[in-house]
This record gives structure tokens, sequence and C-alpha cells, in this order.
């Protein structure tokens, strides 16, 4: 018997699988990220504060929590997925996410 399939590695088709679906994943995020970064140039010419319930926020708050909304969802693609094994430390990997859609909601939708 092979020590690799006795000892409970993964099988060759179960990684290649695994693959398949992060560059599916990763494939579909760029489009949308894509099609929205397309749709935020045709409609972005507003200040930077926003119109919420007819109060105006300024447009910081409004990136923040977007960033904290996508860092949340972010992790539970992880969590769903099982790609926990494969971060590295998880308050240095979620803080950086949260800083980096949070400065991409502020170019996507506020850069003028």
């Amino acid at each position: 018997m092979d020590p690799k399939v006795a000892a409970g590695s993964p099988s060759s088709d179960a990684v290649q699988q695994m693959k398949a679906w992060i560059l599916r994943t990763i494939a579909a995020g760029l489009v949308l990220l894509l099609i929205a970064f397309v749709a935020v140039q045709l409609f972005s010419h507003h200040s930077p504060t926003v119109d919420i319930l007819g109060s105006y926020f300024p447009a910081w708050m409004v990136c923040i929590i977007s960033g904290l909304t996508l860092t949340f969802i972010a992790h539970w693609i992880v969590q769903v997925g099982n790609l926990k094994p494969y971060l590295g430390p998880s308050p240095l990997i979620y803080s950086s996410l949260m800083i980096i859609f949070t400065f991409a909601t502020w170019i996507l939708f506020y850069q003028n």
C-alpha cells in the first residue's frame, strides 16, 4: 500500500478540485471588481459626503463600514472554503484586508 494514501494525505483529485475552486472564486471576484469599477467610473461625480436618511455622513465613515463588511465576507469565505490552514497570522491578514478594502472603496467611489 502506498504510504501517502495510508497516512491520510489528500488525493490528487481533491487537491486539483480545491485549486480549481480557488481559481474560479478568484476569477469571479476579479470580474465583479471590474464590473464595479466600470460602474463607479460611469456614475461617480458626487461630493465626499453621503446622504443617509437625510443626514450627511463623511465618506470615510462609509468606507470604513464597507471595509469592515467586506472583511467579514472574506472571513466567511475562508471559513466556508476551509482555507484557514493556508493563511498566515490571522490578526495581520484580517487587519490588512480591512485596510485594503477601505482604501479600495475610497478609490473606487470617492476619487474625484
